[in-house]
């Protein structure tokens, strides 16, 4: 098949969904798309009379789903006869338009599933000396970040040793508008617990869904998706919401509470407009923290910035968030603020400046300090302003 898209084929309908059938007794489906990658961006993805079956966006140009293995980002299953959709979404078209071509097959002979090697399990560095609090502990994560199954350069299992080694208790991995990796977390045994998450991706905006709640329709209007995770016991958090061409430009009626207001791309945090954001967005944001890893060299580190959260242990981790018990720093070693009771623990934060909800400020002194402390979001902060840590 070989087609056309224009600029004005864009604005008329962004996601275009190509049928073609697939006879019985098919053992595998096979979709191919061409198109020149420097002149713009198509995304790609799968649908079938069953409903989703994956989602790549423009990290792949071909996909297979077959009984036993598909695709990272992909369904595995028997594909069933009927009429299949090859999901394609008009990103970017240039104003002279993009020529693209599709080959998809079908075979009553499944391929081999590629075989990926394991990577070996090394030490996880010392934890922080911080107290508990009422049965309660404090556990460091992190609720952004992408494997194979979306457009990550690394397996789940590579992704949880790079995250187990940077010393993280927890990690959600949120690859874009699929699920395909959520059957796999349970079985990656590298002393991390990994949470199943999902980033619902739009050219408007972006919002990660916690919690095994199944796909969530990115077609549809956001306030869909607030309900699908509150209706399935998940949470939903707003992403990146400044950042740059993924900022949150999305109508929605009821906001969500939860926002990763610390991204791995606030670069200069003496710019304050996030956390302006975050008051101008609701009075009672429960702040989160996202590397947004996808791969080394790019974004952060799994952990840059941490969040922490107060929770009986990290199967409870997303009942933390919801509580609104949650901290950020900019890494697991650096300056950290946490809320204990009616008190702030600063840790190693000798000399910067603890601002307070009402905006009151008053300088730390000492590596270990116990800080009256008030209903609100508190910040440590140099004294050029620049943000080392967030509490709520």
């Amino acid at each position: 098949m070989r087609g056309h898209w224009s600029l004005d084929d864009r604005l008329e309908l962004i996601l275009r969904e190509v049928p073609f059938e697939v006879p019985a007794g098919t053992a595998a489906v096979t979709v191919r798309l061409g198109y020149d990658r420097s002149q713009g961006v198509l995304d790609l993805g799968c649908g079938s009379p069953d409903g989703f079956r994956g989602w790549s966006g423009g990290a792949r140009d071909e996909y297979t789903v077959t009984g036993d293995w598909a695709t990272p980002g992909y369904l595995p299953g028997a594909p069933e006869a009927g009429t299949w959709h090859v999901w394609l979404r008009l990103h970017r078209i240039p104003p002279q338009g993009l020529d693209f071509t599709l080959d998809i097959s079908t075979s009553a002979v499944a391929p081999a599933e590629p075989v990926a090697e394991e990577p070996p399990h090394g030490e996880r560095p010392p934890r922080r000396d911080i107290p508990d609090i009422d049965g309660l502990r404090w556990f460091a994560g992190d609720f952004h970040a992408h494997t194979l199954h979306s457009d990550g350069s690394l397996t789940i299992a590579e992704l949880a040793e790079l995250a187990h080694g940077r010393g993280l208790d927890f990690l959600t991995v949120t690859d874009h508008n699929t699920v395909s990796h959520h059957p796999w977390l349970g079985k990656i045994d590298r002393d991390i617990t990994l949470i199943p998450g999902q980033e619902v991706t739009t050219d408007r905006g972006h919002a990660n869904v916690f919690g095994d709640v199944g796909w969530v329709d990115f077609r549809r209007p956001v306030d869909s998706w607030v309900e699908h995770a509150e209706r399935a016991g998940g949470l939903i958090s707003i992403n990146h919401p400044l950042g740059g061409d993924c900022a949150w430009l999305q109508p929605v009626e009821r906001r969500p509470r939860i926002a990763e207001v610390w991204h791995s791309g606030w670069w200069d945090r003496r710019w304050g407009a996030p956390l302006a954001w975050a008051d101008a967005w609701r009075d009672d944001v429960i702040a989160i923290g996202g590397s947004d890893f996808h791969r080394h060299g790019n974004d952060g580190l799994p952990g840059a910035p941490t969040t922490w959260v107060l929770a009986e242990d990290t199967s409870t981790v997303l009942d933390g968030v919801r509580a609104g018990r949650t901290a950020v720093s900019a890494g697991i070693d650096a300056p950290l603020l946490l809320r204990l009771g009616d008190e702030l623990l600063a840790l190693d934060a000798d000399g910067l400046v603890l601002v307070r909800p009402d905006g009151a400020r008053q300088v730390v002194r000492g590596e270990r300090v116990l800080l009256r402390a008030a209903e609100g979001r508190h910040r440590l902060e140099t004294y050029e302003n620049e943000v080392i840590a967030l509490c709520g």
